[in-house]
């Protein structure tokens, strides 16, 4: 892997390779842009294949968080840290410590957070060697688990898209299938349920499914089905890339809007889903209130200030989609030119700012 090519071509400001053998820490801290802020992104934990798998997972991961943080109106950058090994059996003190002395010397340049594979004692560990951390126990005044904001997000959003594409944000008698039930897709069931949505559901994770069914009426489908079956709104909640070129001629919804990272496989089914007359809600706009929630920790956190925040998701997605149609553009790249023109626009007012200094300074 020709490292510095790919730092270029998405203009990445930073990337540090972490060690320590004592504590069996292998990991690697991306960091994307600072432009609007310092970088905040979660700490993954997970059994890379091979280090260059880890290396483009944490470099996708933090340009990711730029956008997603862009986009939501944060002033933050985008990062990501992953460390390679089993959440289940690998992790320990020693490791999370030497992290948060990684995380320490980078001087608040980055900021971390709990991730798939990581938890809040995770990064309660990670505390005791830098206060660069958020989604800390309640105790140190932090917002707790993420995942119900994150699934209220999207909640919102997802009434946002059916009011662009159904005519009402009223989702009573809607069809929603839900692929993916772990911690934010049963939250966002729960409240699709409550607002008279009926659910189909799939999940890898048996118990999750029958819980479903039994708490909310929903109705069960192979993960293979879900893809395809009848509904208003297609909500991927569980791996990236469930639109690809398989999935896409299999779609029977009229939204697709769902909290998972990384839903395109390619930003090409971004534009398929446009030219079959299928809203797309961008993934890193719509699943942004887990977010939003750890961000407002950085100001002391505030539980209504931060669901406030929150709840502005669906502004913010009706804001996209207006966008979109103004522009002709699929709704994708108008969330990437909506989150480019706010970093470029803070680039020009920082470059003006120093000219203006120099120029004080008579240099």
């Amino acid at each position: 892997m020709d490292l510095f090519p790919y730092l270029a071509a998405d203009d990445y400001e930073q990337l540090v390779f972490c060690h320590d053998k004592a504590a069996g820490l292998k990991a690697i801290i991306a960091i994307h842009d600072t432009t609007l802020g310092p970088a905040l992104g979660g700490c993954r934990m997970w059994t890379y294949a091979s280090e260059a798998d880890a290396v483009t997972d944490a470099l996708r991961l933090a340009r990711g968080m730029t956008y997603k943080a862009a986009a939501a109106g944060l002033n933050l950058g985008g990062g990501k840290t992953v460390v390679i090994g089993n959440p289940k059996s690998d992790k320990s003190e020693a490791l999370f410590r030497a992290l948060g002395r990684y995380i320490q010397s980078l001087g608040g340049r980055y900021i971390t957070a709990e991730d798939v594979g990581t938890s809040v004692v995770d990064m309660d560990i990670i505390h005791k060697e830098t206060d660069f951390v958020t989604g800390v126990s309640q105790a140190y005044g932090s917002g707790g688990n993420p995942s119900p904001m994150t699934a209220l997000g999207v909640f919102r959003g997802i009434q946002a898209s059916a009011k662009t594409a159904l005519g009402t944000d009223d989702l009573a008698g809607k069809t929603i299938a839900i692929q993916g039930l772990g911690s934010v897709g049963y939250a966002l069931a729960q409240l699709l349920h409550e607002a008279g949505g009926r659910l189909i559901v799939s999940d890898i994770n048996p118990d999750a499914v029958s819980r479903a069914v039994s708490e909310l009426n929903a109705t069960a489908v192979g993960v293979s089905e879900i893809f395809g079956v009848q509904c208003d709104i297609f909500a991927p909640c569980a791996l990236g890339a469930a639109i690809n070129d398989e999935t896409l001629e299999r779609l029977r919804c009229k939204v697709v809007a769902g909290s998972a990272n990384n839903q395109l496989a390619e930003p090409r089914h971004g534009d398929v889903l446009h030219q079959k007359g299928i809203l797309y809600a961008p993934d890193y706009v719509i699943n942004s209130g887990g977010l939003i929630n750890v961000a407002d920790e950085l100001e002391g956190y505030n539980p209504e200030r931060a669901r406030a925040k929150v709840e502005n998701i669906y502004q913010i997605m009706l804001d996209l989609y207006s966008v979109a149609m103004r522009e002709n553009l699929p709704s994708h790249l108008a969330a990437d030119h909506m989150a480019q023109a706010r970093i470029e626009q803070m680039k020009q007012v920082r470059s003006t700012f120093i000219r203006g200094e120099k120029a004080a300074w008579g240099r």
